[in-house]
């Protein structure tokens, strides 16, 4: 249109190129289905105290009408296992299980009664549920307790989780 222009407003955010920095790029890391914003986050691994808190997890998913995100750590292991270098690098394992929990849910019956997703991460346990419950604002975290010399060694996932989580932690005996 000649001698008609349109100023920019002064608040107007710049659509950044998400490969272009860093910031964009995580940002769009995390990501995640609006359908399952403030659903419920459960810890499954296919052991039988991970499978009592999926059970609680949908029964608490239906009460509330949300979604369930169900989610499975793969093993990351310290190169120095392999290599005896120093520092420790951490490797991500081949973790084929999650194909296989994914495969189990699939032909479940008792989650035909909510929306679920399976998502599948890689490191800390606790620090991953944390992660995966902030990105979709989850309402609450379920997980399993440990039981064994492991779980009294090293701490169990559900005590770590619950001493720094920002948002409710249910442990399922």
């Amino acid at each position: 249109m000649a001698g008609h222009e349109i100023p920019e407003p002064a608040d107007r955010k710049r659509v950044a190129d998400h490969m272009a920095t860093p910031e964009a790029a995580e940002e769009t890391r995390h990501s995640c289905d609006p359908a399952f914003q403030h659903g419920v986050v459960v810890g499954f691994d296919g052991s039988m105290s991970s499978e009592r808190a999926l059970a609680y997890a949908i029964g608490m998913a239906r009460r509330s009408g949300s979604g369930l995100i169900i989610v499975h750590v793969a093993n990351r292991l310290p190169t120095t296992v392999w290599a005896g270098c120093e520092p420790p690098v951490f490797v991500d394992v081949p973790d084929h299980r999650t194909e296989v929990l994914g495969l189990e849910l699939a032909c479940a019956d008792h989650l035909s009664e909510v929306p679920w997703i399976l998502v599948e991460r890689g490191g800390d346990i606790c620090h991953e549920l944390e992660e995966v419950g902030r990105e979709y604002e989850a309402d609450a975290i379920v997980v399993g307790s440990t039981h064994g010399l492991v779980g009294r060694i090293f701490g169990s996932v559900a005590g770590r989780l619950a001493r720094r989580a920002q948002r409710p932690v249910i442990v399922i005996p």
